[in-house]
């Protein structure tokens, strides 16, 4: 089966408030990895100190990042018609399908989920979680939740759970992916006029994704903004 394993590192977990901060995207053909995808997002929002310390990813390295448009349109052109193949793989995918349908981008995949196999094949006791499963199959991690190595990481577990005598091939037929998400809309030039000035008013530094700002999040910002909290 050909497939390109998906990992995503994002500011939070609530697709509808969170933003992503990095891609990475493996492309698998005849069992090798035939070619990979990989970028930091400009979240155009603060990283959470937790987040910093879990990835590595500071502020200052997803500026340098791709703006998300891009990034996802990029991401979708390499999956292209592609099974997907990921750990817990709906929260990445959850990310991926609001995006989608906020640029009211039709997308609808399937896709094989590392983490519902390895339930179904390994024993009860054993951490299902992706850094115990490379543990268990012995796969060497040197660049945990950055999300190229983690594709990578993540496509070694699947061949070796593939690999398991006995496996049911029923387990590794794809899903399809099922999330449902709420367009948001965008910004209204008053909210980033009115944002503007706050951020202005307490000096604080632009980091915003203004093209892709929706108004929930000009409404929180600003709510953060006034707090101390931005």
């Amino acid at each position: 089966m050909d497939y390109t394993v998906l990992d995503l590192e994002m500011t939070g977990l609530a697709p509808k408030r969170d933003k992503v901060i990095e891609i990475g995207a493996v492309r698998v053909r005849n069992g090798e990895i035939a070619d990979t995808y990989g970028t930091l997002v400009r979240p155009g929002m603060s990283i959470p100190e937790t987040v910093v310390q879990l990835t590595g990813i500071t502020d200052e390295m997803a500026a340098l990042g791709k703006e998300e448009n891009v990034a996802m349109q990029e991401l979708l052109q390499f999956i292209g018609d592609d099974i997907l193949v990921g750990h817990n793989l709906i929260f990445d995918y959850s990310f991926l399908k609001q995006w989608a349908v906020n640029q009211k981008i039709p997308l609808e995949l399937s896709a094989c989920d590392t983490l519902r196999i390895a339930r179904a094949l390994l024993p009860g006791a054993q951490s299902k979680k992706l850094e115990s499963l490379c543990e268990y199959f012995q796969i060497e991690r040197e660049h945990a939740h950055r999300a190229l190595d983690d594709a990578v990481e993540t496509y070694k577990v699947f061949e070796n759970l593939k690999s398991i005598e006995g496996a049911s091939m029923e387990l590794f037929v794809p899903k399809p992916l099922v999330y449902k998400a709420k367009r948001q809309t965008p910004a209204t030039e008053h909210q980033k006029e009115r944002l503007r000035e706050l951020m202005e008013q307490y000096g604080r530094k632009d980091s915003i994704s203004w093209e892709t700002l929706t108004r929930s999040e000009a409404s929180r910002l600003q709510d953060k903004i006034r707090a101390g909290n931005f």
